[in-house]
C-alpha cells in the first residue's frame, strides 16, 4: 500500500513539492539559501515545487514574515527541533524482503529506551544487543517512543516533530536498520506513539494552525482537537509513517483516555480501520494496542485480522497494581485501590481487568471499567514492571530491590506462564539494579517547572529521602538509567536469565500454540490465604492450571489440582512451598 502522504515533502521527477497546513497565516515562505513565497490553496494549505531541491535539502516555513519553523511534518531534525528540517530520501534496501510479521498471539514484548539500551544510546548500537533479546525468548522489541523531543535525553513523551526520529538516536535510516535486523532475528518491532499532546518545547503549531488545539488541558498540555479532519488525518498518517514507511510491526498509542471526545473516538476507529487496510493490502500482521486507564473493553479485538477499528490488546495496569501491592505491601496513591491484593490479582489473572465499572477510591469514587467476558485474554497485555512503573517511583527503583528474590521469581513465572502476552523492561530478564528515574533535558524555566512538578507530585518522598532523590533534569540520572551490560555476566544475573530464558521456552511450547483455542470467559481463579488455583480453557478440551503459594509460609496443595502433563514446577508434594508454583495442561 502506497501511503498518499499530504503533510511533509514530496520528492518527484520535478523536485521537492514542500507543503505546510498553516490556516492562520497570511503568508508563508520556504527558506532555503533564501526565502521563496509559497501559493495559498483554499484549504490552509501552502504549496511549493523547488526543481533544485532534494534528498539533504535543509529548510524552514518563515511565518508571516517574522517566525522560522520547522516543518511540523519533518523526517528529520539534524540540528533538534528548533534547527530546519531536512529532505529524506525514503528508499532503503530491506534485507528481510520476506519479513510479513507474527501473529498477535505469539508476541512476548520486550520494552527499551533506545538511549538508555546500550551505552552509546543509537539506533545502530541496539541492533548489537538484539541477539541477546532473540536468544531469551522474547518475540518483540517495544521502543520507547522515538519522535523527535528538545534535548539530549528525555523519556520521549515530550516528543513534538512526530514523523521524525530523534536525531540523537540517529539518522532515519539507522532506526530502518534497527527494524531490518530485528526482523531477519524474527523479531517484531512495535513503537509507542503520543497523540494526546505535544510537549512543552519546540512546538509551533498553535502560531500557524490553531485548529490542532481544543480549549481544553491533558494533565501534559494542551489537549489536541481531533474534531478536525485535517488534525485527525495528521495523526493517522504519522501513524501509517512509522507502519509503512519504518516497517513497524504495531503501535501502542499511549494514554488514550486523554484525548478528547468526540474527536478521540474518530480518531480511534479512523486510525485502526486505516492500518487494518495496510495490513490487508500488504499481506503483513499489523497490531495495535493501547493504554487506557478507562479499561473500555469495547475497544479491543486480538482475533479479527484486520481489526475493524478496534485494537489488539491494552496494557493492563489492574494486574500490575495489584501484583505490586502483593509484592511490596506499597498501597499510597494508585495502588490504594489495591489494598485487596490476592482478589485483584485473581480476578485479573481470570478476567483481564481488575476493575469493570466498580468505584475506584483513587478516583474519588468514580465507576471505572467495563465487563471482559466476551473478550479473550489475549487482549490484555500483563507486566510486573515497566518504564511507567519503574519511573514514576520518586527514586526509580526496580522490584529487584523492593521484593525478595523468591517472590519476584513466582510473580514472573506467574506472568510469564499464564494466557496473556507478557512484557518485561529491559534489563529486568536478567535483574538489572539500573533505576530508571524521570529525565529529561530541558533548559531555563521551564526546567525549573519540571523539578517543582516532581516536588509537588512527589512531596512526601521528597520529605523522606531528600536529596537522595535524582535530579530529573541532570545527566547523572539519565546516565545512572543505562543498562550496564558487564554487569549482566554475574552469576545472580546469569542465573536470573536463564530462568526467563527457560520459562520463555515453556510459553512457546505449551501456551502459545494453544492460545488460538482459548475460550473467552473461561478463565477461573481462586485465591485462599496465599493459595492461588487458576484455570483457563481451551477449545480442545484442553485446561492450563496455574497452582501458586504466593506468601512466605508454607500451605497445603488442595486436592483439585491433578496434573496430567506438567509444564512448570513439577508435581507438588501435599504441601506448597513458600512462593513456588506449578503449572499444568489437564486434558478433559
Amino acid at each position: 500500500m502506497s501511503v498518499d502522504y499530504q503533510f511533509g515533502p514530496r520528492i518527484g521527477a520535478d523536485g521537492v513539492t514542500f507543503r505546510l497546513w498553516a490556516p492562520a497565516a497570511d503568508r508563508v515562505d520556504l527558506v532555503l539559501a533564501e526565502a521563496h513565497a509559497m501559493r495559498r490553496q483554499g484549504d490552509g494549505w501552502y504549496r511549493l515545487t523547488v526543481p533544485e531541491a532534494g534528498p539533504s535539502t535543509h529548510y524552514r516555513f518563515r511565518i508571516d514574515g517574522e517566525l522560522d519553523v520547522p516543518d511540523p511534518a519533518s523526517r528529520y531534525q539534524p540540528d533538534d527541533v528548533h534547527g530546519p528540517s531536512e529532505v529524506i530520501d525514503e528508499a532503503f534496501e530491506w534485507q528481510a524482503r520476506d519479513w510479513r510479521g507474527r501473529p498477535w498471539h505469539e508476541c512476548i514484548f520486550l520494552e527499551l529506551h533506545v538511549g538508555a539500551f546500550t551505552g552509546e544510546g543509537a539506533f545502530k548500537a541496539a541492533v548489537n544487543r538484539l541477539d541477546h533479546v532473540a536468544d531469551a525468548g522474547f518475540t518483540a522489541i517495544e521502543l520507547m517512543p522515538i519522535a523527535d523531543f528538545f534535548g539530549r535525553w528525555n523519556w520521549g513523551y515530550d516528543g513534538v516533530l512526530l514523523f521524525a526520529p530523534d536525531s540523537i538516536y540517529g539518522h532515519p535510516d539507522d532506526l530502518k536498520t534497527l527494524v531490518d535486523a530485528a526482523h531477519q532475528r524474527g523479531l517484531m518491532v512495535f513503537l509507542d506513539v503520543v497523540y494526546n499532546h505535544f510537549g512543552p518545547e519546540g512546538n509551533y503549531l498553535g502560531r500557524y494552525a490553531p485548529q490542532f488545539f481544543a480549549p481544553a488541558n491533558t494533565p501534559w498540555g494542551n489537549a489536541i482537537e481531533y474534531e478536525n479532519p485535517m488534525v485527525r488525518r495528521f495523526a493517522i498518517e504519522n501513524a501509517l509513517y512509522w507502519l509503512s514507511d519504518f516497517r513497524f510491526d504495531g503501535l501502542r498509542l499511549d494514554a488514550v483516555h486523554a484525548i478528547l471526545e468526540p474527536g478521540r473516538s474518530m480518531l480511534l476507529r479512523e486510525l485502526s480501520e486505516s492500518a487494518g487496510r495496510l495490513a490487508a493490502e500488504s499481506g503483513r500482521q499489523i497490531h495495535l494496542v493501547v493504554e487506557n486507564d478507562a479499561n473500555e473493553t469495547g475497544l479491543l479485538d486480538p482475533v479479527t485480522d484486520p481489526p475493524q477499528g478496534k485494537y489488539r490488546a491494552q496494557w493492563n495496569d489492574d494486574y500490575h497494581h495489584a501484583f505490586h501491592v502483593l509484592l511490596t505491601g506499597e498501597t499510597q496513591g494508585y495502588y490504594s485501590d489495591y489494598r485487596e491484593a490476592a482478589r485483584h490479582l485473581a480476578r485479573a489473572l481470570a478476567e483481564g481487568f481488575a476493575y469493570q465499572g466498580e468505584a475506584s477510591r483513587h478516583r474519588h469514587g468514580a465507576a471505572r471499567g467495563e465487563g471482559t467476558a466476551a473478550v479473550p485474554l489475549t487482549a490484555f497485555v500483563n507486566f510486573v514492571q515497566n518504564h511507567d512503573q519503574i519511573g514514576n517511583r520518586p527514586l526509580g527503583e526496580r522490584l529487584v530491590d523492593l521484593a525478595s528474590p523468591a517472590a519476584l521469581q513466582a510473580a514472573l513465572t506467574v506472568t510469564l506462564l499464564a494466557p496473556c502476552p507478557p512484557l518485561m523492561f529491559m534489563g529486568d530478564e536478567w535483574g538489572a539494579h539500573q533505576s530508571f528515574p524521570f529525565f529529561c533535558d530541558f533548559k531555563g524555566e521551564l526546567a525549573e517547572a519540571v523539578r517543582k512538578g516532581r516536588r509537588r507530585e512527589f512531596a512526601e518522598a521528597y520529605r523522606r529521602h531528600g536529596k537522595q532523590i535524582p535530579d530529573p533534569l541532570s545527566e547523572d540520572t539519565f546516565r545512572h538509567a543505562t543498562l550496564d551490560w558487564a554487569a549482566a555476566k554475574k552469576p545472580e544475573h546469569r542465573e536470573r536469565l536463564a530462568l526467563v530464558r527457560d520459562l520463555l521456552a515453556r510459553r512457546r511450547s505449551f501456551v502459545v500454540p494453544r492460545l488460538p483455542e482459548l475460550v473467552p470467559g473461561s478463565g477461573r481463579c481462586e485465591m485462599q490465604e496465599s493459595v492461588m488455583l487458576a484455570r483457563w480453557n481451551f477449545a480442545t478440551g484442553e485446561t492450563l492450571a496455574m497452582l501458586a503459594n504466593l506468601g512466605d509460609a508454607p500451605r497445603r496443595s488442595p486436592k483439585t489440582f491433578k496434573p496430567c502433563q506438567p509444564v512448570w514446577g513439577g508435581i507438588p508434594a501435599g504441601e506448597l512451598q513458600p512462593w513456588s508454583v506449578h503449572v499444568t495442561i489437564e486434558v478433559a
